[in-house]
This record gives structure tokens, sequence and C-alpha cells, in this order.
């Protein structure tokens, strides 16, 4: 295995405790509802979307010590970051003191989603960027999957304490994480831009492209698009105008699909569905089985379909599957079809947006701002997570006899998507980082 491979699965593995303690909260959900007796606006906002809300703070501020610290540190404190927020949300006495742990583990996601990203897209070459990027959606996805089946088998284990196993058991991975990220290098654009350190860069690089000729090329291309950048280091000027547009559609549609409501509150809507509680979890895993599948197939296409249009097949996967959960609501059809349905959705969200996210907003941002485009965009995604999540609770009770115009909404938010990758996306396939900035930024 090339050594360049290892680094990039371990960084891509802070998908997995991102992916986990995303949706591990859905086991815990009601139980702490039971619990603490809180009311849905308090539910909402301390319980269901308090990690959220510290992921917009690690979203937004996320490049600081990505640029400051280098990507390698940074990694390495996530881990420890999800350490901590897992041990302390299991141990917690009150809602007030799980919240601050969630707030950190937060923090954690939103770093994640920041530097990940960008580290990789920085190791690798432009023919398997994009698949190589999709181990970071893989990785999350898994650990998805892996929170669904943890909550399912945990579901009985110790009585009215299994959230706090469903919880507490993420601190395991986390430290492996943290130990693994000790043995990985900094990428080269950043030894290059943030640390003049031409001698570790060129080893770095020569492991990502063993031809002496082509490391030597990208070499010369990073200085010579750093000198074009370097007088224009800020994010919010009229020459990256498009590329701001850009990572503020595609982190605003992810999250108006409705695929982090739905993921959160999956047992919940099941079981106003039809299912019984265990029968909900069950199905939940189901979800967490499909996401996988899906986004397997995403790694394999990104590179040969593209970016724009398997966001184009996911947004029309996305319609199908939202407008079916609707209908089915509705006109009061069979558990099974609405269940269906929103294997459907999942399945759309996995080979689209899942796939193509996090690997096209670390490209499009030239390299002096690349930390914080993605830091916006991970920013914008995770605002409107956490608007969305707090809302959850509130919204569930509203149409708590029939949720259908929730997702008509979501359905028609896809329309729009649909537009905006037909129309507005640009297609970075097979292209250098630097091309993509040159493409993108001087039309």
């Amino acid at each position: 295995m090339p050594k360049t491979f290892k680094w990039i699965l371990v960084a891509a593995l802070s998908g997995f405790l991102f992916g986990f303690d995303t949706v591990v909260i859905s086991g815990a959900n009601l139980p702490i509802k039971e619990l603490w007796s809180t009311s849905p606006i308090f539910h909402g906002f301390f319980i269901m979307s308090m990690a959220l809300w510290g992921t917009v703070i690690g979203a937004l501020f996320g490049s600081l010590p990505s640029n400051r610290l280098g990507r390698k540190l940074t990694l390495s404190w996530i881990g420890f970051f999800f350490f901590i927020s897992a041990l302390g949300s299991a141990l917690a006495i009150d809602p007030y003191t799980f919240s601050l742990f969630r707030f950190i583990g937060g923090i954690a996601v939103g770093i994640s989603s920041v530097t990940a990203p960008i580290y990789i897209s920085e190791m690798t070459t432009s023919q398997n960027r994009g698949s190589l990027g999709v181990l970071y959606q893989f990785s999350l996805v898994f650990g998805i999957l892996i929170a669904f089946f943890s909550n399912y088998i945990l579901t009985g284990f110790d009585g009215d304490n299994d959230w706090r196993w469903m919880l507490g058991v993420e601190a395991i991975p986390a430290l492996l994480y943290f130990l693994m990220t000790l043995y990985i290098p900094d990428s080269p654009r950043w030894l290059l831009l943030f640390k003049n350190d031409d001698t570790t860069a060129k080893k770095v690089l020569k492991e990502i492209y063993p031809n002496q000729i082509e490391a030597d090329a990208v070499l010369k291309s990073i200085r010579l698009t750093d000198i074009d950048n370097s007088v224009e280091s800020k994010l919010f000027i009229p020459r990256f105008k498009k590329t701001v547009i850009l990572a503020f559609f595609i982190s605003f549609f992810n999250q108006l699909s409705g695929i982090n409501f739905i993921l959160y509150y999956a047992p919940e809507i099941l079981e106003m569905g039809g299912f019984a509680t265990k029968e909900s979890l069950f199905n939940s895993v189901i979800i967490g089985l499909t996401n996988i599948v899906f986004t397997f197939g995403g790694l394999m296409l990104i590179d040969r379909l593209g970016r724009r249009q398997l966001l184009t097949i996911g947004s029309i996967g996305y319609i199908i599957g939202l407008g079916g959960v609707s209908s089915a609501f509705y006109f009061d059809l069979s558990p099974q079809l609405i269940a269906f349905f929103i294997f459907t959705f999942i399945a759309a969200h996995a080979i689209g947006q899942g796939t193509v996210i996090w690997v096209f907003i670390s490209e499009i941002f030239p390299n002096r701002i690349r930390a914080m485009g993605q830091s916006f965009g991970s920013g914008i995604h995770w605002v409107f997570a956490a608007l969305i999540t707090l809302l959850g609770p509130s919204v569930i009770e509203i149409y708590n006899t029939n949720p259908w115009p929730i997702f008509a909404f979501f359905a028609f938010m896809m329309i729009l998507q649909l537009l905006f990758s037909i129309f507005i996306m640009p297609e970075t396939k097979g292209k250098s980082l630097e091309e993509i900035n040159e493409i993108i930024n001087t039309k």
C-alpha cells in the first residue's frame, strides 16, 4: 500500500468520527427527552442541536488552526476533542453538562469538515483526487452506519443507561484516530506556502508524484499560483465572487435536502409512519447500509462521470424520494412504502451531494485561501444544519399527525438544486487545483 494512500486514509478516518458523532444522538434522543423532561424548544436547542452550534464555530474558524498549526496537528487535535466529548457526554449528570460536551464534539466535527478534505485534496493527483476525496465521505457514512448499528445493539443493554453507552463508545475510535495522526506528514502546499519548508515539501511531493519531472512541475505550479494570489489572500473580494457563490449554494442545498433532519430524527419519523420503536431503530441501520453502498458507488463514479453529473443524478433521486415520502404520508400509505422512499432519498444523497460536496468545495478555492474557503462552505453547511435540527422538534410537534408538508418543502428545494447543477455548477474532474482556480476565477 503506497504511503500517500495510508496518509490519506488516516485523514479520511476523521470522517468516521464525524459521521458517528453526528447521528449517534438519534438513539439517545427519546431516552434523554424522558429522563430530563425537556420541552420541544429546550430539547431542540440544548440536546439535539448544541453539537451543531459547536460544528458551526469549528467550521467557521477551522481555517485558523489549519493554516497556523498545519493540517497534521489540527487533525490530531480533532481526535482529542472527539475523545473528550464522547466521555463527557456519556457521564453527563444534567442537560447543561451534556450540552457542553456535545458542543466540544461539534467543534471537532466542524474543524474536521474543513481540514480533512483540504489535506486529502492537497495530497492527491488530479487523476485520483475525486475518488480519494470521497474516502472522507465514505468514512463519514461508515461512521453513520456503525452509529446506527451500535445504537440498535445497545438498546436494552443497560436499561435507562443505554444512551450513555451509545455516546461513550465513540471514545475508542477517537483515541485510535488520535494516535494514527501522529505518523502522517503535513501537505506539501501547506509546507511551501505557510512554513516555507521547501525541503520537506519536495520529499512529500515525491511520494505523491514518483515521476521527478512531474513533481518538479507541480512544485513550480504551486509557486507561480502563489505569486499570482499572494496579494489577494482575502476571501470576499470581486475576483473570488463566483467561487464563493458556488460554495454557498452547494452547502445550502446539502442541508435543504433535509438529510440531517432525516438522519437525526429517523427513528421518530419512522414511528410516525407506523413502525414500532425497535423496528424504527432497525430501519435506521438499513438507512446506514443504503448510505454506505451508494457512497461506494459515488466513489467509483466521481472521476468518471464528474461532480456535476453526479449532483444532477442525485437531485433527480432526491425529488423522487422526498416526493414519495410526502405522498405516502399524505395518502396514509403503508409504513413499508414510507421506508422505501426514505431509502431512495438516502441513496440519492449518497451518490450525489454526499459524494460531491466536500470534494468540490476543497477544489474550487486557490491555495492561499483554500482553508478560508473550506471554512466558509462548511460554515454555511453547518449553520443550516443547526437551524434545521433546532427547529426539528417544534416542526415535528406541529405536524405530528401528518408530516407530509415537511418533505414536500425539501422536495421543492431539490428542484432548485437540479437547476443549479444543470445551469450554474462547473465541472472540475481531471483538472489540477491550480487549473481549477484559473478556470473559475479568471472568467
